[in-house]
């Protein structure tokens, strides 16, 4: 039976997208999750899905609070994540400092886009035990409550939302870049076995060193994200210049976990144990290789 992979429709899963082309579902098909890591991290719950590529931070935390649903076994982006922070086209908020004490928006609770709320919130010193927070689910969603004032703000992948702005609905104010490499992969320890996922890695890896060769990326790969996404060939080239992907998706710096978590205990996020965190309980060991002989966090 073909893996289920669960995934965000973003420019960022291009590789994803032309590795599904290739297998044409005779060893995975595509979820689409447009609610972003929340979803994948609930369809992972709900036996919706087998595999998630998913943002790192949102993962990290719920293997940090107790979820046993899945584990990491991989690595897909390495560079940071840019994220906007957005406002409505007519609202009175100009710059970041001035959502402080606001209603942030959130696609749903543990998210990346709650996480990065708290990653704003420690980056201008502001407390975080009483951020406050709604609930949106989607980009359509979010970007209606900050038009509609239910909201001042919301966190979002930068050339992601960048067309709703161009188009007039919503404005940026600010930017805020995720402090760890943005996007890692989980899959269910029970549900699959690490003979399926590591082939899965490895056809991965082929469609993500092809994507990310300097050939493809002065044409080819600008291409693509053009046709699939339509988006203006200046932002693909701009995204194209920063973006970065693995050597081997099989493969994950411990260091990845050490930081994310760090960050998130300073937010409030995750509470780590006295001793640490033991790595087996973030990492299917199976399948996932670490460059790093440390056994605890």
């Amino acid at each position: 039976m073909p893996l289920r992979v669960g995934y965000v429709r973003e420019h960022f899963c291009s590789p994803l997208l032309q590795f599904s082309e290739v297998d044409q579902g005779s060893t995975f098909t595509l979820v689409e999750c447009p609610s972003g890591t929340g979803q994948l991290i609930s369809r992972l719950t709900n036996d919706e899905i087998d595999i998630a590529i998913a943002l790192t931070d949102p993962l990290i935390a719920g293997i940090a609070k107790g979820s046993k649903t899945y584990k990491l076994v991989g690595s897909y982006v390495t560079s940071s994540l840019k994220w906007a922070v957005i406002t409505g086209k007519d609202s009175p908020y100009n710059n970041i400092q001035d959502v402080q004490g606001t209603t942030i928006g959130i696609s749903r609770n543990g998210s990346g886009s709650q996480t990065m709320a708290y990653v704003m919130a420690l980056e201008n010193k502001w407390p975080t035990d009483n951020l406050k927070f709604r609930i949106n689910n989607d980009i359509r969603g979010l970007i209606d409550s900050v038009n509609d004032g239910s909201t001042s703000a919301f966190m979002w992948e930068w050339f992601t939302t960048k067309p709703f702005v161009d188009a007039g609905e919503a404005r940026f104010i600010g930017a805020v870049p995720t402090p760890w490499p943005s996007w890692l992969i989980a899959a269910h320890p029970t549900r699959t076995t690490a003979l399926d996922v590591s082939a899965f890695l490895a056809g991965l890896t082929k469609h993500v060193k092809a994507f990310a060769s300097p050939e493809a990326r002065a044409g080819p790969s600008v291409d693509f994200i053009k046709d699939k996404f339509g988006y203006p060939e200046e932002d693909v080239k701009a995204w194209m210049k920063d973006v970065s992907y693995p050597d081997d998706c099989a493969e994950l710096p411990s260091e990845v976990l050490t930081k994310t978590l760090d960050v998130l205990a300073q937010a409030g996020v995750v509470s780590i144990p006295e001793g640490g965190f033991d790595l087996a309980e973030f990492f299917d060991l199976n399948v996932v290789r670490l460059n790093s002989a440390a056994t605890s966090v």
